[in-house]
């Protein structure tokens, strides 16, 4: 065979073929767009601190901050003993201690939701219509000045029939507040809470499309996140997984689901000795949601200890041991962020954070930058652990326990190039590299 030419293959198939099964799945293919975008590509903070509206005031991100700082100096003033407690290497109990106070100084907190429900609880509609006006004005304030978390924005009442009005009146008067201030931040969460039917999300929708004509905002401007904390939200009357179902009636709205671990708890009975992120029920409503959300855009939420680190030296290392083993744990199994009730629980959790990503990343730097090269190695990686890898190494940098610097130099990859990898469309996951 001349060069240049090539072998001429063999076929039994009609073109008509391959054309008509085209057509006959054009309509799969534009559901699967539809129902499964992808991750968006954007930070997810690794926590949410939840504030009663009565107590958010304009200094409540920095006063934890500060109270959190006040907690290592008290129990734990160096690396070696906040290391001791944690039981972290020594290779990284001075990277990791360093960067825990750094990030206390500069960003105690990545998600805040100033709280309406359980943390408030019932008030007077002039208390409820003032707290609601003043956390508009001081979230407005906040992003104005600079000084906002990155997420801000209240968890409502919920759905059901003896709160409802309530709630709404409150999220309207919230979301009225802001846009008078100049308009919706970019940084804005709603958290629609104990829900328990498909309808109570459509319900939802219905009323953030009606704000948005009101307001001549865009349609779809306003996204929320459900929580689960019911058994309800789980698993249908017909045996369905109802928070799959959920997700379909945001109708892309739905950014994320937060595990409720208490009110989750109670209602499956479990005695509240035994109410924790780890209980086996947990890890059981954690899945299901988690295989729901996959591939959607919207993102799982762990929940929260309810054990404070308060107290003598040793109660709060006790607290803090725990607290660290649950973060931790919830890492592995790929829930990303999680609820954090006490200004005593922000040094574990980015302790716990920022050792998840650094211990790794030297690897997975060194594997992407293997499958980005072709140059193989003695791991074999797909498309799709490429994804994972630099969405690994991504959210290290956006938390602040990685810096770009250092995973260029162990990657030769910049920044651009790891949102390349962890964003690639569905087709691109059929072929080997790129």
């Amino acid at each position: 065979m001349g060069q240049g030419q090539q072998e001429k293959v063999a076929t039994s198939l009609a073109g008509a073929v391959s054309e008509e099964i085209s057509a006959s799945l054009a309509p799969v293919d534009a559901e699967l767009e539809r129902r499964y975008p992808g991750d968006p590509g954007t930070r997810q903070p690794v926590h949410t601190v939840y504030v009663p509206g009565d107590v958010f005031a304009a200094d409540t991100l920095r006063s934890w901050g500060d109270q959190a700082l006040a907690a290592l100096d008290e129990h734990a003033p160096d690396a070696a003993s906040f290391a001791a407690v944690l039981g972290l290497p020594d290779d990284l109990a001075e990277p990791v201690y360093d960067r825990v106070r750094a990030k206390l100084e500069r960003e105690p907190i990545e998600d805040l939701r100033v709280d309406f429900e359980d943390g408030y609880g019932p008030r007077s509609d002039a208390e409820e219509d003032a707290a609601a006006a003043r956390a508009a004005r001081l979230i407005s304030e906040a992003y104005k000045s600079g000084t906002a978390a990155p997420y801000m924005g209240i968890r409502m009442k919920c759905m059901e029939a003896p709160v409802r009005d309530r709630g709404i009146r409150t999220l309207d008067i919230f979301l009225s507040g802001l846009m008078e201030a100049g308009g919706l931040p970019d940084g804005l969460v709603l958290t629609l809470p104990k829900v328990t039917y498909p309808e109570q999300v459509t319900a939802m929708v219905r009323l953030l499309e009606e704000f948005e004509k009101a307001r001549g905002l865009e349609q779809g401007r306003i996204g929320f996140e459900i929580q689960i904390e019911t058994s309800q939200s789980i698993l249908a009357t017909d045996g369905t997984a109802t928070v799959a179902r959920m997700i379909q009636a945001a109708e892309g709205r739905a950014t994320g689901l937060h595990y409720g671990t208490f009110d989750y708890s109670a209602c499956l009975g479990v005695s509240a000795a035994y109410q924790a992120s780890d209980h086996p029920a947990a890890d059981h409503a954690k899945a299901i949601m988690q295989v729901a959300a996959a591939g959607t855009g919207v993102r799982v939420s762990d929940g929260s200890t309810n054990v404070l680190p308060v107290g003598p030296t040793p109660k709060v290392h006790d607290a803090w041991r725990l607290h660290y083993g649950l973060t931790r744990r919830a890492l592995a199994r790929a829930y990303y962020q999680g609820w954090d009730m006490h200004p005593g629980h922000i040094p574990t959790r980015y302790a716990a954070v920022f050792a998840f990503y650094r211990e790794g990343f030297t690897q997975a730097a060194a594997r992407l930058a293997a499958y980005a090269n072709r140059a193989g190695g003695d791991v074999m990686d797909e498309p799709a652990t490429a994804k994972a890898l630099s969405g690994y190494l991504l959210r290290g940098l956006d938390c602040g326990a990685l810096d770009i610097a250092e995973v260029s130099r162990a990657s030769g990859l910049t920044r651009a190039d790891l949102e390349d990898f962890a964003t690639p469309r569905r087709a691109d996951l059929t072929n080997s590299a790129r």
